[in-house]
């Protein structure tokens, strides 16, 4: 058996708490009776789908009571649900009261349990790094962690964002034939988003928001708008205040609508174009690193040896 220190020992013990208490504890805080889960699968109007989606709501609210404390840490001022972080939840799609606490949560502890490991590690290594480079490298790590959530959120935004982009003139098309069906908007966006559900359902998500608010006796530009808040698009609020200006001016919708969907493709296409004249460029440094070394080689590489070979003779002539 390894001689061990008493810090040595004392950080094992340290690690096995952690390790097999905090699951342990956890299973007991978070399980539901078995009473709750026949209860849910009675209620349930869809024994497929919803009842994952409300029993991973309630797991999301009961992790959210108790990170609640360490959200604390790092948690703003208030006033911060009407400000631009709350808005960028919502475009990407974090809407459960309980993923702001997480989000706070999991900053605070990144910035104070990422230099924790960082101590640990400095005590069990043989050639601890100086305290001057350490405390550097521990704000350094601690500024990452506390921002790497930021980092997430950004990267979530964009893949949302991305989806709506893409499917969004199909979706625009379906609206152009309901409209001049003779539907009106609030039933041409219905019958969208239930086509669309499919194939995006962010954006269906999205649009049947929209009708909700209509139901509500909210206006429709107020829905509108609150659509364009949500996604964050560019596309979407063109296309808002397309509509909204033909509900103000009495202008047909349905060519106003074509009109737009026009654009979006042509702006779609010039989007591809765009991806595809940059390959040129971004297959400049593969070929550069790996491939044109390896053509090198093989093309130059016997000529190389020859003339080594017989570099050696032609001095001893001269």
């Amino acid at each position: 058996m390894a001689n061990y220190s008493s810090l040595q020992w004392l950080f094992l013990g340290l690690v096995f708490v952690v390790v097999s208490g905090i699951p342990l504890s956890a299973y007991f805080v978070l399980r539901r009776g078995v009473l709750a889960q026949r209860l849910d699968r009675v209620f349930a109007e869809e024994p497929g789908g919803k009842p994952l989606k409300e029993d991973l709501g309630k797991w999301v609210e009961t992790l959210a009571k108790a990170a609640a404390p360490l959200a604390k840490l790092s948690l703003p001022d208030e006033g911060w649900e009407n400000s631009e972080l709350r808005r960028r939840f919502m475009r990407a799609g974090l809407r459960s009261p309980g993923a702001p606490i997480l989000f706070f949560a999991a900053k605070s502890f990144a910035a104070f349990g990422l230099p924790l490991i960082l101590w640990f590690v400095r005590l069990l290594s043989e050639h601890p790094m100086p305290a001057n480079e350490f405390f550097m490298v521990v704000g350094l790590v601690s500024a990452f962690g506390f921002y790497l959530p930021n980092l997430i959120l950004n990267k979530l935004i964009a893949a949302r964002q991305l989806k709506i982009f893409e499917n969004f003139p199909d979706a625009i098309d379906l609206l152009t034939i309901c409209v001049e069906a003779g539907l009106s908007l609030e039933a041409a966006l219905n019958r969208v988003a239930s086509e669309i559900e499919l194939s995006c359902p962010i954006l269906a998500e999205e649009l049947q928001l929209v009708c909700l608010e209509f139901r509500t006796g909210s206006g429709k530009e107020r829905a509108l708008r609150n659509l364009a808040l949500r996604t964050g698009v560019e596309d979407i609020d063109t296309l808002v205040a397309t509509l909204i200006q033909s509900e103000k001016f009495g202008t047909n919708i349905g060519e106003s609508l074509r009109v737009h969907s026009e654009m979006l493709r042509v702006k779609r296409q010039q989007r591809a174009e765009e991806q595809a004249a940059k390959v040129a460029v971004k297959l400049i440094f593969p070929l550069v690193l790996c491939i044109f070394p390896s053509i090198l080689i093989v093309v130059a590489g016997p000529a190389m040896i020859r003339i080594t070979k017989m570099l050696p003779t032609l001095i001893g002539v001269n």
